[in-house]
């Protein structure tokens, strides 16, 4: 299995470590909110939910950076959209065993924190989608007849 490596205009170098350091940023708010590396927050699904979202980030920023930018994308709107979702939760409904939140809609970090999902979201869902439509199942590759000479004669 070969990973696509960056070509085009959707795989630039400003947009993956642009990509890369919203990734990054994901993972710094979410150890600041948890208190540490080592912390776990309370419920305990709550505090490992927050340990694979970090290291998601920092994979995710790899994957764009070494030029895997495929599954970099995609993982990269998975990234965004988790958190988000998330939020709306936890400061709605609440989650069970979790209500530290409810309402608690305008915590500083919390809306740095939509903002740097927001911008996460909004720069890697039409590159993952794009990625997706290019080489998606099924799709063959449509062969292109070499070249005749100009001239009429045959290549020797």
């Amino acid at each position: 299995m070969t990973q696509h490596i960056a070509r085009g205009p959707e795989t630039t170098w400003a947009a993956r470590i642009t990509g890369a350091a919203l990734c990054l940023a994901v993972a710094v708010i979410h150890v600041k909110d948890q208190g540490g590396v080592t912390a776990t927050r309370d419920p305990y699904y709550v505090g490992v939910g927050y340990h694979v979202l970090e290291i998601v980030a920092v994979a995710t920023a790899v994957l764009l950076l070494v030029g895997a930018v495929r599954p970099g994308w995609l993982s990269a709107a998975g990234l965004a959209v988790g958190p988000l979702v998330g939020y709306l939760l936890s400061r709605g409904p609440g989650l069970p065993g979790y209500t530290d939140d409810v309402g608690n809609w305008t915590e500083p970090l919390g809306l740095v924190s939509l903002a740097v999902e927001g911008a996460l979201l909004i720069l890697a869902a039409p590159l993952a989608a794009r990625g997706l439509r290019r080489r998606s199942p099924g799709t063959r590759r449509r062969h292109v007849p070499a070249r005749q000479p100009r001239n009429g004669s045959r290549a020797r």
